[in-house]
Parts: structure tokens; C-alpha cells; sequence
């Protein structure tokens, strides 16, 4: 990204800090750091003042590196967590911010760091922490093109990554092994991290997110797999169901209904369109299909620097401290299958990285979707 988009991010970021009275935001989320900066990493800060300055702090062994690519105008280094305090007392000194409110990322905080980050040393007294969460949501909620077409680039490497994940399903290898042919494929595509890797084999398909394990495969198993790469900061969500060996004609069955659940949730994600009518139109069609008690969790959430952010559900947003999200517009990025059909004994999901378009959805992720590995 270039300095004018940075820019450009932060002016509308002080002028949502104003609606929602914060007067200096204080963040260590890395990827709201890296949406306003260009750098986001642990053990660093960045303050974003109304009259759009930008100071970061960052461990002192990291100045200049930080210096390579970050938008900012004023940066300090420090040696530990005394340090970092003592700049962030700093830096409010130089803002000559004695009073008013600053915006925390209450549930990106831990206790600890919350302590740090309000500690007296650190924080003018009569400054009060305020949730600023819901500001950094709605500043990155639509996505720019650059970001669509960085998404797109994550997309491309997470199909590559299910394709060596399918290719290596067969009985008597690991869930494990599995996810390390994912890995590896997406590492040598162009990721230069991954979310953690969900996948689960046998009766494991019938929990909610499933890790790798040692198990291996049998004949007539199912496997789920979920991957999540992150290329150039962006992530992407995709996940398919495969069979060892030829299904059963009742997970065939099951399959080819969530599937059609899936889809047609897919063809709604327009401009206009709610979240939980996006939701709806999945659960809707599995109920109808008689697995309505096998239905956990809701099926959409956004996708971008993070692969699970705003936005969400109105329920799950109440517990991610986040506000009910309005109609969707375009350039909204989610990801559709994230819960799926889940009996006693097994499980089957599959799930896509979707653009909401203006006339018809954009699906980024393209892997083929079948039951049986051919």
C-alpha cells in the first residue's frame, strides 16, 4: 500500500473516532496496526490522534525495520514492558492529551496487557479507556480494490493448499501428515503464514472445528479440511469434505445437502443483503432437508487481514465486542460454510471466500467440490 492510502485510512478513522468520542486510540492488535500503518506486529503499539498523527512504538531492535514500510510520524524505540510504558507516557506528553478518552481494543486485550497499556505510568489519570473495537470493524469492513485483488492472491494459494491436502487422503496416513502437505503447498505458493489448520478425520468430522491429530485414516472415512493461508497480510478461508474410498449413500446424502445449503446462501451475498438472511438461507434449506438438529453455529463471518473478522452475526458479534452489522454492501468479504451439518458420528462442511458483489457474488476460492477423491 502507498502513503495515500494510508492516509487516506486514517482520515476516515479520525473522523469515526470523533462520531464515537475518542480523542486518541492506542492499539496493539497487529492487523489493525497493519490496516492504518503498514506494520503489524507483536509487542508494539500505534497512536492515532484526531488531527490524524500516527506514532508508533516498537522494541528498539526493530526501529528500522519498521522504517522499510510503515506509515507514521513519530517512532520510538524501547528495551521491555517499562519501556513501553514510559513511551506511551511519552507520547501522550507530546499530544499534550491530560484529559479525555482513549480508544483500548478491549477484546484483543488480556488482562495483563490491559494493565500495561492503563497503567498509571503509562496513561494520564484522568484519560479513560473506551472500547474502540467497533471503530477499527467499520473502518475495515469494505474493502478497497487493492485488497480485493490481495485477497484474490490468498485465494489462489489456499485452492493450491486444499489440492495437496485431497491428493494426499488415503487410508493409513495422518490427519497430521495431512495438514503438513496444506502447509508446505501453500508455504512454497506464496504464504508467509497460515491460521491455524482445522482438520479431522472419522467420527472427529462430527466436531465443531476439529485439530490434527495423529489419527489415521480408514476406509470410509470423511475428512474435513479447513485452511487458512495468509499471503501478503491477506487471508483467505476455505474448506471441502472428502471421502476415503466411496461414501455412504447417508453421507452422500448429506453431503449434496449442504452443499445446496452452502450455494444458495453464495447466489444471495449481493449488495443489501443481511447477515442473518445470508445465514437463513442456509440453515432454511438443511432444515427443510431434515437435519435441522444437526445445525451448530453460524455458517458466514468476514474475511481479510484476519480470516475471521467483522463482519459477524449479530449473536456472535455480541460476544466478539462487536456491533450488529448492517446490510451488506459491496466489497464486503466473507466466508459462507463456516459451521457445518454435525451428527453423532460424523460430519461434512464445505466453505468459500465470497465477495459481495453488486449483481452476483465473486466466490474466490475455486477448488472443485466432490464427496469422493477422484
Amino acid at each position: 500500500m502507498d502513503k495515500d492510502t494510508y492516509q487516506a485510512r486514517i482520515k476516515r478513522c479520525t473522523e469515526m473516532m470523533k462520531t464515537e468520542g475518542c480523542d486518541i486510540l492506542l492499539l496493539t492488535k497487529p492487523s489493525n496496526m497493519q490496516y492504518l500503518t503498514g506494520d503489524g506486529r507483536l509487542c508494539a503499539y500505534a497512536m492515532i490522534t484526531t488531527d490524524a498523527k500516527v506514532a508508533m512504538g516498537v522494541p528498539k531492535t526493530d526501529i528500522e525495520d519498521v522504517k522499510q514500510g510503515a506509515f507514521f510520524h513519530h517512532i520510538v524505540g524501547f528495551e521491555d514492558e517499562v519501556g513501553m510504558i514510559h513511551s506511551i507516557a511519552h507520547y501522550f506528553e507530546h499530544f499534550n492529551l491530560k484529559e479525555g478518552t482513549v480508544g483500548l481494543e478491549f477484546t484483543f486485550l488480556t488482562q495483563s496487557m490491559m494493565g500495561i497499556v492503563t497503567h498509571p505510568h503509562a496513561k494520564p489519570k484522568d484519560v479513560m479507556p473506551k472500547d474502540c473495537t467497533p471503530i477499527l470493524s467499520g473502518l475495515r469492513l469494505v474493502k478497497e480494490e487493492r485488497e480485493i485483488d490481495l485477497l484474490r492472491q490468498a485465494a489462489v494459494v489456499a485452492d493450491i493448499g486444499m489440492k495437496a491436502a485431497i491428493e494426499a487422503v488415503k487410508q493409513g496416513i495422518t490427519e497430521s501428515q495431512i495438514a503438513a502437505e496444506a502447509e508446505y503447498a501453500m508455504r512454497y505458493a506464496g504464504a508467509e503464514d497460515f491460521w491455524r489448520t482445522y482438520l479431522s478425520s472419522g467420527p472427529r468430522t462430527g466436531i465443531a472445528h476439529g485439530l490434527p491429530t495423529n489419527r489415521k485414516l480408514e476406509t470410509g472415512d470423511l475428512v474435513m479440511i479447513d485452511i487458512h493461508p495468509i499471503v501478503n497480510g491477506y487471508s483467505s478461508d476455505i474448506c471441502r469434505t472428502v471421502c476415503v474410498g466411496k461414501p455412504s449413500n447417508g453421507k452422500q446424502v448429506a453431503y449434496n445437502l449442504y452443499l445446496k445449503a452452502q450455494q444458495a446462501s453464495i447466489a444471495k451475498a449481493k449488495a443489501g443483503i443481511g447477515m442473518v438472511e445470508l445465514g437463513e438461507a442456509m440453515h432454511g434449506i438443511i432444515r427443510d432437508g431434515g437435519y435441522g438438529e444437526h445445525i451448530f453455529g453460524p455458517p458466514i463471518h468476514g474475511v481479510g487481514i484476519d480470516f475471521e473478522e467483522s463482519p459477524l452475526p449479530p449473536g456472535h458479534a455480541f460476544f466478539h465486542g462487536e456491533k450488529e452489522p448492517p446490510p451488506l454492501p459491496v466489497n464486503v468479504v466473507i466466508a459462507i460454510g463456516n459451521c457445518g451439518l454435525y451428527t453423532d458420528s460424523w460430519g461434512v462442511r464445505v466453505e468459500d471466500t465470497v465477495v459481495v458483489g453488486q449483481q452476483e457474488p465473486i466466490v474466490l476460492t475455486r477448488y472443485p467440490y466432490s464427496l469422493e477423491v477422484k
